[in-house]
């Protein structure tokens, strides 16, 4: 209760101390967010029990402000506040770190087969060189994780779970390997001693050029390179979780800080979890804890276009016939105006009936307006039809809309 209040209480603080007054009730929203998720999603509260990424004293020594997310004390914000950081890689680039995201090795002459089995995207139609966005279903079709996952070689992959649930990951595949696939298949989880660093904004494929020892900027999206920034090696996917373009970049433990300061030093800017969770938002990309979990599948989740056709994987049968014969709810995108942050949990109603629950919003800076996304009713699921949001016994209008909010513009 002690670390609760101060909690609470460094979140108040924080409303007088920040720059940018109109934004602080936002602000404040989203440091008591991402503090109590992670005290009720993960059990956790801010101690020296949580794990530190190679960065934490580069983000301290910044001024951000550390939250405890995942398992991981990582931080929320830095002294210029969200709106400067979302702004940022809207318009130019953002640095984050995103060490707390796990990294997995998948290896042997049955990883393929194996994956293909535990993923509901396709290995073995994945070419060397590429990347894969997909979900892990448990039996029921519920979302155990999402993840993006890449061919290094012919018997090898990488995947990345998220960070509160890489060790429900790893429990996962290691019951399967030893189920079904061993000898033959083996995981090797390099999180501790790795990094990761999320490079994202419009101008960042011209911008890496100038630190990586060879061009970047004519990569794909959803593939990946290997080289070096300063006589680090470095594995970059072109890949990320803001709705920008931009790279994700896999370097040792103790590269971090070297990569860290060559991509500040072409002016991004640092970013915490708020910015990134906003960000995310405004280009419609779930969650997991909010839109995600183990009792939603992805056809739930409008992630059909993620969930294979061909082939035997786990809950395949199961999706399919939600595929085939509809579910009773659907998630959708809805807007409201003024900048009444709807949070999740909060209920959306039909003249007085509960037909729906928030799953994640914000304040979207980029839109200037407000916007959330949450499951409803599936014949409440066509945009334009209004619905109202009851804000502690207040009720709002909001508007179902199309996801997501916000699309960027492609390079030419």
């Amino acid at each position: 209760m002690v670390q609760l209040a101060a909690i609470v209480a460094y979140a108040v603080t924080s409303l007088a101390s920040d720059p940018g007054s109109s934004y602080d009730s936002h602000r404040v929203c989203a440091y008591l967010y991402f503090a109590l998720r992670s005290i009720t999603h993960y059990g956790l509260m801010v101690t020296s029990n949580n794990l530190r990424t190679g960065l934490y004293d580069t983000h301290v020594e910044l001024g951000g402000r550390m939250v405890p997310f995942g398992g991981w004390d990582m931080p929320v914000q830095y002294p210029n506040g969200i709106l400067a950081e979302v702004k940022a890689v809207r318009t130019a680039a953002g640095v984050f770190d995103v060490s707390h995201m796990g990294r997995l090795y998948i290896s042997g002459p049955k990883a393929t087969e194996f994956l293909d089995w535990v993923l509901t995207g396709s290995a073995s139609t994945l070419r060397i060189g590429r990347a894969r966005y997909c979900l892990i279903c448990n039996e029921k079709g519920g979302v155990i994780d999402d993840t993006i996952f890449y061919r290094l070689t012919e018997d090898r992959y990488l995947l990345i779970p998220n960070a509160g649930n890489r060790p429900a990951v790893v429990a996962w595949f290691q019951k399967w390997i030893d189920e079904k696939f061993s000898p033959g298949c083996s995981m090797e989880d390099v999180t501790a001693e790795t990094g990761l660093i999320a490079f994202q904004g419009p101008p960042t494929p011209d911008f890496i050029d100038h630190v990586f020892d060879n061009p970047l900027s004519g990569m794909r999206p959803f593939s990946w390179a290997e080289g070096s920034i300063q006589g680090a090696s470095v594995f970059v996917g072109r890949t990320g979780y803001t709705g920008e373009d931009g790279f994700e970049l896999l370097v040792q433990g103790q590269d971090a800080i070297t990569i860290w300061a060559a991509l500040t030093g072409l002016g991004a800017v640092p970013c915490g979890l708020g910015a990134r969770d906003v960000l995310r938002l405004e280009a419609g990309l779930p969650l997991h804890g909010h839109e995600l979990d183990e009792e939603t599948t992805p056809i739930e989740a409008g992630l059909d276009r993620f969930v294979r056709r061909e082939g035997t994987f786990i809950s395949s049968q199961f999706l399919e016939s939600q595929r085939m014969n509809g579910v009773p709810r659907k998630l959708v995108g809805f807007t409201l105006q003024g900048r009444s942050a709807p949070r999740a949990g909060y209920n959306l109603l039909d003249n007085g009936e509960r037909i729906g629950t928030v799953t994640s919003g914000s304040y979207s800076p980029t839109l200037d307006t407000s916007i959330g996304m949450g499951y409803v009713l599936e014949r409440y699921v066509e945009p334009g039809t209004i619905l109202d949001l009851d804000i502690r016994g207040r009720t709002v209008p909001v508007t179902i809309t199309d996801l997501p909010f916000y699309t960027r513009t492609r390079r030419t």
